[in-house]
């Protein structure tokens, strides 16, 4: 590979044999359906192959019917796509999650899902309501279910065969480690905020050692401050290999061995975030050490509560 070959097209072997994960994703969440459904055609002709999805984000339908235009004007075959969606916090108990999964299979319209995630480790009272709060406005939990049930509820999807690959999202790694010791089917895929700012070394060490593939989100920051593609550092790389601060920092995430997802409604970032390059030796030394702010911009991994998504009430 020469110092700057396109490496957009790399994938990552998942574990379990449920085959790979590009290593460059698209975010399906975008509130304005108009907009989504532009979007996600945009990702798609650009040559975004994953698609990244949650029941969470009231979208799935507006996902189903574009990616169903795409294989009718042959833009992408089913094959060629990974589609992941997620069990939101409201269907951790085991009798809900396979009617969770076939909602999101029936919305997207598809057969089958490459990967299905636990949004996140917190159970929420079960029921329509995807927010529920108490008189004080705090979530209410539920205490009736643990993650290991969840989690056996998701092993028995891939059973059934129509999930190909499971996982684990917004965890910290003490989380992923007490549902790693006692998995049948191991996760294949860990979704977690991750960017130069908040690297997650450690727990991109254990993914690695147990075969998972740690899946980044809001790898630019989500436009928040302070900025990543703002960051000196960043600048300075971006100047010397001819890219823009955005391509660096998703460069540098698939080099150091992650998976991305980038989310754009706008055409020309869209096609930015995919036309990346490998970076030099010593940008990714300067990266890693360099690095002067240190920042988690979503506290979803101490709440359950996304920190990205609107609050709404519940599902129509």
């Amino acid at each position: 590979m020469n110092a700057f070959a396109r490496f957009s097209s790399t994938s990552m072997a998942l574990a379990q044999g449920a085959g790979a994960i590009p290593a460059a994703g698209f975010g399906t969440l975008i509130a304005n359906p108009v907009a989504a459904r532009q979007a996600i055609k945009v990702a798609l002709e650009v040559g975004f192959r994953h698609l990244d999805c949650a029941e969470l984000y009231r979208n799935e339908d507006v996902v189903g019917d574009v990616m169903r235009e795409a294989f009718e004007a042959g833009t992408v075959s089913r094959q060629e796509l990974f589609v992941t969606s997620k069990l939101w916090n409201n269907n951790h108990r085991p009798e809900r999650v396979k009617s969770a999964f076939e909602a999101s299979l029936r919305r997207l319209q598809l057969d089958y899902l490459d990967c299905y995630l636990i949004h996140t480790p917190f159970a929420f009272q079960p029921g329509d309501e995807l927010d529920p709060r108490d008189e004080r406005g705090e979530p209410i939990y539920d205490t009736g279910v643990t993650l290991i049930e969840t989690w056996r509820a998701m092993e028995r999807l891939v059973d059934e065969g129509r999930c190909r690959s499971i996982g684990l999202s917004d965890i910290t790694l003490e989380k992923l480690k007490e549902v790693v010791a006692v998995a049948r089917i191991r996760p294949a895929v860990v979704e977690v905020e991750c960017h130069p700012y908040l690297p997650e070394w450690e727990l991109l060490d254990f993914c690695q050692q147990q075969g998972i593939v740690l899946l980044a989100f809001a790898p630019l920051g989500h436009g928040m401050e302070p900025k990543i593609t703002d960051d000196p550092v960043i600048i300075a790389i971006a100047q010397r290999v001819a890219k823009t601060p955005s391509q660096v920092a998703l460069a540098w995430a698939v080099q150091r061995g992650t998976a991305f997802l980038t989310t754009s409604t706008n055409p020309a970032h869209i096609s930015e975030n995919f036309d990346i390059s490998w970076l030099p030796d010593d940008a990714m030394q300067e990266l890693q050490h360099r690095m002067a702010t240190s920042i988690r911009l979503n506290a979803v991994v101490q709440t359950g509560v996304p920190g990205f998504v609107p609050r709404r009430g519940p599902m129509n």
